[in-house]
């Protein structure tokens, strides 16, 4: 038997677990939550096997266990090795998590078996090596999510969120079925990695724009990018694990998508335009509404709006390999902030801070984030000359020029007139640090997906045109919020702001427009 079907085995331990909880549907099943337990523990040992199987044989396809290009394939590379230990991961965390958070739960083993098949189903998505498979997969993390945002069916809340979701799962299904439809057409076979390879080679039937166009149609809708993120800003009415649980390929399965057919992307620069567009407006609507929510988990909601956004806008560019580090960094953290969100109102309640150590003014902004950029060029410098680097893409230096940008609202605080010389140092230092980072993180992405991903391509006139838009859009939101302190009490300031904590009512709009909202007529 092949090695390659290794990563086939790893959803087989949850579906176990989903049958196994399923059959204990009530309050407390002890026994069946800890198999749970230790069947996610089974499934993330599988993924380490896959690794070990990628080091020693390379990338590779199994065999078809099936015919007619119908059937369960595995392939085995770079990009579903690192989802295969990510989702495996953070599915071990939380399965763990929620076993003592749903103590008591009146339906406790039918949380823990959807739970169970919700990641059986991830796992089978991120291995998955041939078209039809990836897209029963889709459709399964769609119907199982349901069930889950679902759990409390009496809240309101939950079911508007549950709707959205059902209305944008089932397009996004139907844009990811007419992809693979028009791929296997086109290329003659659902083979994916015969179709990346084809790609690759320059092979670009005629329906490879709207195959493009659907793919890229399929990765919005999941990755609740706007106007489509309501479902995910009310995703509270779920329990915690739910929402740390979306951060293991399941909010960001868009962004898998776009990485994995990577090769038949390019051929669509048109398509890429607009995803880069599209991430962009998404990433900085989701910073801003983020920074006037007062609840927890709606600020990480946001948050993860904007990550997703941000996410999309890598791939708009062509940056690949960066969109799946972003992804992996972007899963860890944020699902634990997610399970860590009970005790942060306590936390930020026995921590009396008397606000900014200084409030930075005008010259000062103008300072840090000078300082900033030229601290980004020295560091960038000398990894060219270290590693060469000096042919790294434009739309990567771009980037990082995006990234360095949140560390200078930091140095601004720093270069303040009032601000003591410990905490100018400190931020100094962070800025170099967060530049280090950056360059040693994509040496180590692009190394990591050699061969797998393809490379960026010489950016033409459009893609200078959306790299500069997105370098000043995101440098003026940056300047803006380091302002701040300055202008907050204006009260043009004051009505952004409720604008902004409202999520400038798109949500609202479209609720409307979905029925979501009734008028009782009073007798």
């Amino acid at each position: 038997m092949s090695a390659y079907l290794v990563p086939l085995a790893a959803p087989l331990p949850m579906l176990v677990a989903a049958v196994a909880c399923a059959l204990g549907p009530g309050q407390r099943p002890r026994r069946m939550v800890r198999f749970a337990e230790i069947c996610t523990l089974l499934s993330l040992l599988t993924a380490l096997g896959a690794l070990l199987v990628l080091i020693r044989q390379g990338a590779g396809d199994s065999t078809l266990l099936g015919s007619a290009g119908i059937g369960l394939s595995a392939r085995l590379d770079a990009v579903s090795a690192s989802m295969l230990l990510l989702v495996s991961f953070v599915g071990w965390i939380v399965v763990r998590y929620s076993r003592t958070y749903m103590d008591g739960e009146r339906r406790q083993g039918a949380f823990t078996a959807w739970l169970c098949a919700l990641l059986a189903a991830v796992l089978l998505l991120v291995s998955a090596g041939n078209l039809v498979q990836l897209t029963v997969a889709w459709i399964a993390i769609s119907l199982t999510l349901r069930r889950l945002l679902l759990f409390y069916p009496e809240r309101r809340t939950a079911q508007r969120a549950a709707r959205k979701k059902l209305v944008f799962a089932t397009l996004g299904a139907a844009a990811l079925i007419l992809a693979a439809a028009v791929l296997a057409w086109g290329y003659g076979t659902t083979d994916i990695g015969a179709i990346n390879a084809a790609a690759r080679a320059g092979n670009a039937p005629g329906l490879v724009l709207p195959a493009a166009m659907a793919l890229a149609m399929a990765a919005l809708l999941k990755s609740a990018q706007f106007p489509t993120h309501g479902w995910l800003t009310e995703v509270m009415e779920a329990p915690t694990p739910v929402s740390a649980l979306l951060h293991a390929g399941v909010i960001n399965a868009g962004g898998f998508l776009l990485i994995r057919f990577a090769d038949v992307m390019l051929l669509a620069p048109g398509v890429l335009a607009a995803l880069a567009m599209l991430g962009g407006f998404t990433a900085i609507f989701g910073a801003l509404v983020m920074l006037t929510q007062p609840a927890v988990k709606t600020s990480l909601a946001y948050s993860t709006v904007a990550q997703m956004g941000f996410m999309t806008l890598q791939c708009g560019l062509g940056l690949f390999p960066l969109a799946l580090l972003h992804i992996i960094a972007h899963s860890l953290y944020k699902a634990h902030s997610f399970l860590a969100s009970g005790g942060a109102v306590e936390q930020v309640t026995a921590t009396r801070r008397p606000g900014p150590v200084a409030v930075p003014d005008g010259a000062a902004v103008g300072r840090a984030f000078t300082l900033a950029l030229v601290i980004y060029a020295v560091i960038g410098t000398g990894f060219g000359l270290l590693f060469g680097l000096q042919h790294e893409s434009v739309q990567a230096l771009a980037l990082g020029a995006i990234l360095i940008f949140g560390v200078a609202y930091l140095l601004a605080q720093g270069l303040a007139d009032a601000a003591p010389r410990a905490l100018t140092r400190k931020t100094v230092l962070y800025s170099a640090a967060a530049a280090i980072g950056y360059f040693t993180l994509q040496i180590a992405a692009s190394w990591a997906t050699w061969g797998t991903l393809p490379a960026t391509p010489a950016p033409d006139r459009l893609t200078w045109t959306l790299m500069t838009l997105a370098v000043l859009s995101f440098g003026t939101v940056a300047v803006a919020q380091a302002l701040l302190p300055l202008w907050a009490d204006h009260p043009a300031a004051r009505g952004v702001r409720v604008h902004l904590s409202n999520g400038l009512y798109v949500n609202a709009v479209l609720e409307r427009m979905l029925g979501g909202w009734s008028v009782r007529k009073t007798p």
